[in-house]
């Protein structure tokens, strides 16, 4: 019979109960054995909700305190000798290695200050994993100081009478998606390959022993463009992994088309094969080419990534295409990826209008999704079930909720003339050089400042109606008044108003645009313990009023410096929400500079002159794969962009930032913002700084680590800056952080600014 399984399942709980228990270790509030405790109750909770759900083959190892892929750096002993001089503990030595830890010393210990390992984008998601990071004198080993979580876990279910299929990132994958260390830039990590395979073999045979009849590795980078030497690699390391001691393996792929890469598959001695066919389902056929007589395919048709309802016609149908190819024993029903990108539970969801409610399935509902269409191939009787779902699928499909005819005929206006500037940068920068007459090495920041408790908890009152509008709008004003205060106390330039009105940077203007819903606990880890509620794009979009001239215009007049306008880039807005599918990104995209045009011209209408608009995400929407998706991509990404910026005048500043992304200059340069920022702390690279040394535009280098409670001192940030300033000219040099401070507390922030300013200051002197 046809199978049904999960590759993934989120770990957060549905209340965020991993968020509050880590964030409340690393505060010193619980112990290691509540940490420790509270996640073995959340995996307890998950693998029993995919039992009772009734799927077939549930997942372990899926559970992560940070990120998946440095718990496998852990695990494997790639942890860089910086980390290992002190005597941490090894879940320490995991948040060190992911967020950095500054530590004074005590009579029992030692002092510690170290800076996290480089995070990127997970792919096209949202998600930030961290990079492995790799020297010459990394040994690979078991590191089994804290256990050995993959079997540990796989244990933990089996002793709870469940049981489960232990997920891996595939060696080749976690070395392609690694780096060098600083100290040994010259090292390619897939180098290192046949010395990580031992310890990959060691691993699974332990599986083996402890029970496990079949592991799923992933290799995720098989939707990329894989040079020859990359893709002639996998036959031989899978040959050195499989035999009798160790569990079968089932190769899973997703996010993307694996064609290209196609003839890595044939013949490779695994017992299955996954691939993603929600992203691209005509890859179908030629998939079929290269299984075996004896290997089964995992058809990933329920969508991890977005929380539309799978149409269970549609979906079936599919399958039956493979059951029919390959007969029901070698089918397996699947999400497309894990669930660890889509929302725990729908159920919670109370606010939401019904209508539109009919439309999502979250994680746990696609648990019975998978279900339900496993049964139907299967021959079993769920009409019921199929019925409901035809019905709310053709309801999101006739709705009217889902069309503007306006924003349409807006759309249609768009051109070339809209989307630029009156002038080149070049032209522009005298009368903004003369209008803001700012100092070399000028100093602001991001955006953000801290969210503290008195802020949350004042909005959490306003939501409920507990303060009136008057109350909670000048409680936000002395918010502002205190950054715009603090900011003008230590010498910054250029100003921030500090967001406190904001939830999130996203959420907050869908909030305010027609054409989004929203969540109430609808969570999603980015990374680590930050965790966003994307908004839900369901129809066209549009803005109905001003967003955030007031709280702008309060600002600037407290001050004589510039204020930033701060708002969320057309791209960013729909990456970090959950698209529509039925109609494109581009369109979407467009629809969004179009709102924020308005916006933009309001504030530059109010004397808000100084306009950052962030995009944070362009890199992450980059197609896996070159062509012409991509090129075209490009196009419309950078266009949404200008067309959201291109209305103001020649002396108004546009900036930009962008953040934890691989990032190619050129596409930067397609945007002409006047000013960017880019997250620089953790890059080590020097040929990074090299790329963006002909940058045409000024650009801002970001400085520290905002993601990290440590603070660098002002010989540090010397340091850095020095170390910039030998292939970046002096006089396009901004100097900011590297990101937003919300997640930060006061006295870290201002001490982390403080020694920032004088650094700058210790330049224009030395200038």
């Amino acid at each position: 019979m046809v199978q049904s399984a999960v590759l993934g399942f989120p770990r957060i709980g549905g209340q965020r109960e991993l968020k509050k228990v880590t964030e409340a270790y690393w505060q010193g509030k619980v112990s290691v054995e509540e940490l420790l405790a509270k996640g073995k109750e959340l995996r307890a909770h998950n693998w029993k909700l995919q039992k009772d759900a009734g799927v077939d083959v549930i997942p372990s190892n899926d559970f992560s305190y940070y990120d998946q892929v440095l718990d496998l750096s852990l695990l494997f002993n790639v942890i860089p000798e910086r980390y290992t001089k002190f005597d941490l503990a090894p879940i320490d030595v995991l948040f060190a290695m992911g967020r950095g830890l500054q530590r004074k010393a005590t009579e029992t210990t030692a002092a510690v200050d170290v800076t996290a390992l480089e995070m990127v984008k997970w792919f096209d998601s949202n998600y930030h994993y961290v990079r492995p990071t790799l020297s010459h004198s990394t040994k690979f080993e078991l590191n089994t100081k804290a256990g050995i979580k993959p079997v540990d876990e796989y244990l933990e279910a089996k002793n709870l009478g469940i049981e489960t299929r232990p997920v891996i990132l595939g060696p080749i994958s976690y070395l392609y998606l690694g780096k060098a260390d600083k100290d040994s830039l010259d090292l390619d990590p897939l180098s290192t390959l046949d010395k990580l395979l031992p310890v990959y073999k060691e691993l699974l045979a332990k599986l083996k022993a402890a029970g496990a009849k079949q592991v799923q590795i992933d290799e995720p980078i098989l939707v990329l463009d894989l040079p020859e030497s990359v893709q002639s690699k996998y036959q031989g390391a899978y040959n050195s992994l499989v035999g009798d001691e160790v569990p079968e393996i089932v190769l899973a792929t997703y996010f993307g088309d694996v064609r290209p890469n196609l003839n890595v598959f044939k013949g490779l001695p695994v017992s299955g094969l996954h691939f993603d066919f929600v992203r691209v389902p005509e890859q179908f056929n030629e998939v079929l080419t290269v299984l075996s007589d004896k290997q089964s395919l995992s058809v990933g048709i329920v969508d991890g990534r977005n929380i539309w309802k799978t149409d269970f016609a549609k979906a079936s149908a599919f399958v039956s295409k493979a059951v029919e190819k390959l007969g029901k024993d070698r089918v397996f029903v699947a999400t497309s990826s894990s669930l660890l990108h889509t929302p725990v539970d729908l159920e919670s969801e109370t606010k939401l209008d019904p209508t539109i409610k009919d439309w999502f399935a979250f994680a746990t509902q696609k648990l019975d999704e998978i279900v339900v269409i496993t049964k139907n191939v299967n021959g079993e009787d769920v009409a019921d079930k199929l019925a409901a779902n035809a019905k709310s699928i053709k309801s999101r499909q006739e709705s009217s909720i889902t069309t503007n005819p306006k924003v349409q005929e807006r759309l249609a206006t768009i051109n070339e003339s809209l989307a630029t500037r009156k002038v080149p940068f070049n032209e522009r920068l005298p009368s903004q050089q003369e209008k803001y007459k700012l100092p070399l090495f000028p100093t602001t920041t991001i955006g953000s400042f801290p969210q503290t408790k008195d802020i949350r908890v004042n909005r959490n009152k306003f939501a409920k109606g507990q303060i009136s509008a008057k109350e909670y709008e000048d409680f936000i004003n002395k918010e502002i008044e205190t950054v715009i205060r603090f900011q003008e106390e230590i010498g910054l330039d250029v100003l921030v108003h500090g967001e406190p009105e904001r939830n999130d940077m996203v959420q907050y203007f869908g909030e305010q645009l027609d054409g989004f819903a929203f969540t109430v606990n609808g969570w999603v880890q980015s990374y680590g313990s930050r965790y966003v509620r994307p908004p839900i794009i369901v129809g066209d979009v549009s803005r109905p009023k001003e967003m955030t001239v007031k709280e702008s215009v309060y600002a600037q007049s407290l001050t004589k410096n510039p204020v930033k306008g701060m708002l969320t880039g057309p791209v960013t807005c729909l990456r970090w929400s959950f698209p529509r599918d039925d109609v494109s990104q581009k369109i979407q995209s467009l629809q969004l500079g179009l709102a924020l045009r308005d916006e933009v011209n309001d504030l530059e209408k109010a004397g808000i002159t100084v306009i950052q608009v962030d995009e944070p995400a362009i890199r992450e929407g980059l197609p896996l794969r070159a062509g012409k998706e991509r090129s075209d991509y490009l196009n419309w990404a950078a266009q949404s962009f200008r067309v959201a910026t291109s209305g103001v005048k020649n002396d108004t500043q546009i900036h930009s930032h962008f953040c934890y992304s691989d990032l190619d200059p050129n596409h930067i340069k397609a945007l002409d913002a006047d000013v960017v920022s880019i997250e620089f702390s953790k890059k080590d690279d020097p040929h990074y700084i090299q790329e963006f040394s002909n940058y045409p535009n000024h650009i801002g280098l970001g400085l520290f680590d905002i993601h990290s409670p440590r603070i660098p001192s002002k010989e540090e940030f010397i340091a850095r800056i020095e170390e910039i300033l030998k292939v970046y000219p002096a006089n396009k040099f901004w100097v900011n952080p590297d990101c937003g401070l919300k997640t930060r507390g006061w006295e870290e922030t201002k001490a982390s600014l403080t020694n920032m300013v004088e650094a700058a200051k210790h330049f224009r002197t030395k200038y």
